[in-house]
């Protein structure tokens, strides 16, 4: 391996500066371990991975022509040149499907024997795999290595020319004659023809032709200043020019402020009728108010709006956040930092600003390692009705508005916040010039809900993010990548049609932003980006139409919290009635003595009243059953609260009391007018007034007037029992004989008159829980079992005998 890396490094000795560069990107990597792990690329690169799984896939017999970079992610000039290779997978992305790029780490392990088969022997190794390249082939190899991104662009392009048979998705390269555009709209439907006019050394045409390949209604001919013909008769005195030649041999130039191959790029894919190949054309103005939710509102594309970045915050922390219902460590971390970025650099309106501060202040002061999701909610809908403090709900979109509901707004509105509060952050003169992005960067890594899009974005994030030690250096760093992603989902299906992906901010916006290189390259004029920026999403450039006023806001804020509490009140009493009805239901039980002083002394709830054999089995049991009927009462459950608490908890937990239970009871009262009333004793004492006819296992003749009793028809799992329950409400009892009283009413069998209790008291004992129907039906089934014992019993019987008849015959 060491003398595999000597041969890779050997090829490009060092020096000084290329040394310093190294050692940078050393650090880089230091302070990014996630990177390095995942080797040079990722995904969000544009860059196929190779593994051994999808070589074959990708490399052998394919449609496309690859260009492969094998590298080790320990070689030091494989990491100087990862940034060259990136800068080429952004620059050719429009070369697809005729042109792939690819790279594998053959540092890893499980792809050293690809890198073996292929015949790697140092590195960085770059080679051009043809369309439809045999597996034993080995690909072709850039020689004289190149370390620009103009250069290796030019390499593919000598390659493709050279590729026999011709790539099907490539479109042709060579020169073109005047012969040849006399038939050409005969022969091609298109409504663009952009002819470059060029030396015979120039790239600049192929290069277009390879740019505009996914885009519809245009194509592009290169024409060499030797073709006289078409020269002298459009006129052409500059090379290169463009000029769009129509059918009937009418032209016209096309006019860019420079005369170079990203300046025609531009222009030509914003030609009327170009679209990418597979987008809708974009949609007309006045049919947009019909495609989306809200109805369309007109705005200046060079200007910022604050209501997209209200309805940005308000989705942030109402919808983003609240998918954590628990807000805990570093997510906590995240948000505490998040907020505090807004509250410091957010430019919005007092209200909003009071309300950020406090929130910060709150999410500040918690101590602790977790809060909930509620709480952070009720300070930002100010449920507390703190004055002057509010911040708008509801999402309207203005500048970052699309064309269909599914298009830009949350997106476009967290990037111009981004880029907002990066700005405010330079003007104010923030001590730490990471503040922003750091917050930033956390807070799309916690929240962000499409999570590829986090992943993507960490990935830019972990890449020269630690680098930036100034302001303007973060304001830049952030418009770069914002750049990167732009070029990324150009031609997505999340592109939206009427909002192209481009290289902000276009030539049209700012002219002096773009400029070109020595070579013909287009370059960023950084020295006047970053004045444009700070200009662009200042505070004082901020729009404010369409916004609500102040007053406005409060009011609807106010009417909100008087609805909520106005519901909540509704919901108590509901709840508070419903309690009620079901205490009327099922009444409590008053504890006996003794259960009480249990209770006193146990410290535990009291069970239903125990009833003791001499009571059950004697006279004063029988004259206390027989007072029933002529005084009755029953206690008001709203005199005491907690005993009724406890009463009710008792009477919903089964007893065990010489081995019966009782019944729940299942009391019908009508509540028809119950909600109507007060809540309270009215509407007891209308519930009290309603009676359950009697209802009596008794006969007619033996019916004596009694308390009405409610027929508890529910079946204990483990004894099936039927209770009886007294429901009058009017009974008048003194302490004593109310004792009694309910110390039998807590017997499952209940004493339905003297013959009863005279001859049931062997029965009593015996029925343990049971009705006098179960004990009966007990009875059958014992002298049924007893009758088929009986009989097999005698059959076996009869059976033995004659088998022992048969063995004593001779």
């Amino acid at each position: 391996m060491a003398r595999s890396c000597g041969r890779a490094t050997s090829r490009f000795p060092l020096r000084p500066r290329e040394a310093a560069t190294l050692a940078a990107w050393f650090c880089v990597c230091l302070l990014a371990p996630r990177a390095a792990e995942a080797g040079l690329y990722t995904s969000s690169d544009q860059i196929i991975l190779l593994t051994p799984e999808n070589v074959e896939a990708v490399l052998v017999n394919s449609t496309a022509a690859t260009v492969v970079e094998f590298y080790a992610s320990w070689c030091g000039h494989c990491r100087m040149f990862s940034p060259v290779y990136r800068g080429l997978a952004i620059d050719i992305k429009e070369w697809k499907p005729a042109v792939d790029l690819a790279a594998i780490d053959c540092a890893e392990a499980v792809n050293r024997k690809v890198c073996i088969d292929y015949g790697i022997s140092g590195y960085p190794t770059i080679k051009f795999f043809h369309a439809y390249t045999k597996a034993d082939s080995n690909g072709l190899p850039f020689k004289g290595f190149i370390r620009d991104v103009r250069g290796l662009r030019h390499k593919i392009i000598d390659k493709l020319e050279a590729h026999v048979p011709w790539p099907p998705a490539c479109p042709p390269l060579e020169p073109t004659s005047e012969a040849e555009l006399d038939s050409f709209f005969e022969t091609n439907n298109v409504q663009h023809l952009a002819l470059i006019f060029e030396e015979a050394s120039s790239y600049i045409g192929r290069e277009l032709t390879l740019d505009l390949l996914q885009f519809d209604n245009i194509a592009v001919r290169r024409v060499l200043s030797t073709e006289e013909g078409l020269v002298t008769k459009l006129g052409v005195t500059e090379f290169p020019s463009c000029f769009l030649y129509y059918p009937g041999g009418n032209f016209s130039r096309l006019k860019v402020k420079e005369e170079a191959r990203t300046f025609y790029s531009y222009a030509l894919q914003r030609l009327p009728g170009v679209v990418r190949s597979g987008k809708p054309p974009p949609v007309a103005t006045d049919v947009l108010s019909n495609s989306t939710e809200d109805p369309w509102r007109p705005f200046n594309s060079s200007r910022v709006y604050m209501l997209d970045l209200e309805s940005t915050l308000h989705y942030s922390l109402r919808v983003e956040v609240a998918a954590h219902t628990i807000i805990r460590g570093e997510t906590l971390i995240s948000l505490k930092k998040y907020v505090a970025v807004l509250a410091k650099f957010f430019p919005g309106r007092p209200v909003v600003m009071n309300l950020l501060k406090s929130l910060s202040s709150w999410l500040q002061n918690q101590s602790g390692d977790e809060i909930s999701y509620e709480a952070f909610k009720e300070i930002v809908d100010n449920s507390a009705q703190s004055p002057d403090m509010a911040l708008p709900e509801g999402e309207r979109w203005v500048g970052c508005q699309g064309s269909q509901p599914q298009f830009r707004r949350f997106p476009c509105g967290l990037w111009t916040l981004f880029h907002v509060l990066t700005v405010q952050a330079k003007k104010v003169g923030s001590s730490d010039p990471q503040e922003v992005l750091t917050a930033m960067r956390n807070y799309v890594h916690s929240f962000f809900g499409c999570r590829p899009c986090a992943e993507h974005f960490e990935n830019m994030a972990s890449e020269g993010l630690a680098m930036m030690n100034t302001s303007s250096l973060a304001v830049l760093w952030l418009w770069a990548k914002h750049n990167h992603v732009n070029n990324r989902l150009a031609g997505a299906l999340t592109e939206d049609p009427n909002f192209p992906k481009i290289q902000w901010p276009s030539p049209e916006m700012c002219p002096s932003c773009h400029a070109v290189q020595e070579n013909g390259d287009h370059r960023w004029s950084q020295e006047t980006v970053l004045p444009f920026l700070m200009s662009y999403f200042s505070s004082d450039s901020i729009l404010t139409d369409y916004l609500e006023d102040e007053s406005q806001i409060l009011t609807k804020q106010r009417e909100k919290h008087a609805s909520q509490r106005a519901l909540e009140a509704q919901k108590h009493v509901e709840r508070k009635t419903r309690e009620a009805s079901d205490f009327m239901m099922h009444p409590p039980a008053k504890p006996t003595v003794q259960e009480e002083e249990e209770e006193e002394e146990e410290g535990e709830e009291p069970l239903d009243e125990a009833v003791t054999d001499e009571e059950e089995e004697g006279a004063e049991g029988a004259a206390a059953a027989d007072e029933i009927g002529s005084k009755t009462s029953e206690p008001s459950p709203w005199a005491k609260p907690e005993m009724g608490r406890r009463q009710q908890q008792a009477h919903q937990k089964p007893s065990i009391v010489g081995m019966r239970m009782r019944d729940t009871q299942e009391d019908i009262v009508d509540l028809d007018s119950f909600v109507n009333q007060h809540y309270k004793a009215k509407a007891l004492l209308l519930a009290a007034s309603s009676r359950v006819k009697q209802r009596t296992l008794q006969r007619k003749v033996e019916q004596e007037p009694r308390p009405v009793f409610g027929l508890g028809m529910e079946l204990d799992g483990g004894l099936g029992m039927v209770g009886l329950q007294p429901m009058e409400s009017d009974f008048d009892l003194d302490g004593g004989q109310k004792r009694k009283w309910q110390q039998k009413r807590e017997l499952t069998g209940q004493y339905f008159g003297e013959e009863s209790r005279h001859k049931g008291d062997w029965m009593s004992m015996l029925s343990v829980g049971f009705s006098k129907a179960d004990i009966s039906l007990c009875v059958i089934l014992y002298f049924l079992s007893f009758m088929c014992l009986l009989a097999m019993y005698l059959f076996y019987k009869n059976r033995f005998r004659l088998r022992r008849s048969k063995t004593s015959l001779p």
